[in-house]
């Protein structure tokens, strides 16, 4: 069954939408610099051959047919490589989602007073130290340069389009 007509039960509430995720632009500014933190503290893991230094040894037995074979391999060691900051990486460890986030973003743009100029200042802020580590990252070789270009949005276009014209020679026949 549902509401009666004309009721005014709406008038019972005690606030309309959601609250902010965090109640002030400092907040936000924390939780972006603390999850900066762990992903400098928490870097990734890649498997690699060692290079130099002591090796490992492997002879064949006197068992097989080569006699003598002797090789020499490096141990695989595990070494940390840095991780990338995202705003995906940041909502997932803020506990919400991307959309909330752009959402929550552009509905500060037409907004003039102060605590919403702080928050869309924060918004900046973190877009750009993710811009930046991910840019520098990439300069210096620590990520992959091209995915990092795309995920930034940077291309190198070549234009080679243009117009071509055929004039008949004087005599000769094109087919």
């Amino acid at each position: 069954m549902g509401a009666p007509a004309g009721n005014q039960f709406w008038k019972l509430r005690s606030k309309h939408g959601r609250d902010r995720l965090f109640a002030t632009p400092e907040l936000l500014w924390e939780a972006a610099t603390e999850y900066f933190e762990w992903c400098d503290a928490n870097p990734e893991y890649i498997v690699e051959q060692k290079k130099g230094g002591q090796s490992v040894k492997l002879s064949v037995d006197s068992n097989t047919d080569i006699k003598g074979l002797e090789e020499t391999l490096s141990p695989l060691i595990s070494v940390p490589v840095k991780k990338p900051y995202t705003i995906q990486g940041l909502c997932l460890y803020c506990d919400c989602n991307v959309m909330y986030f752009n959402q929550f973003e552009n509905s500060l743009k037409d907004k003039t007073d102060s605590v919403s100029k702080d928050y869309s200042i924060i918004c900046t802020r973190i877009r750009d130290v993710i811009y930046n580590q991910k840019f520098t990252g990439a300069s210096v070789g620590y990520f992959n340069a091209a995915i990092i270009a795309r995920d930034l949005g940077l291309v190198d276009k070549k234009d080679v389009t243009g117009d071509v014209t055929i004039n008949q020679i004087t005599g000769m026949v094109i087919k």
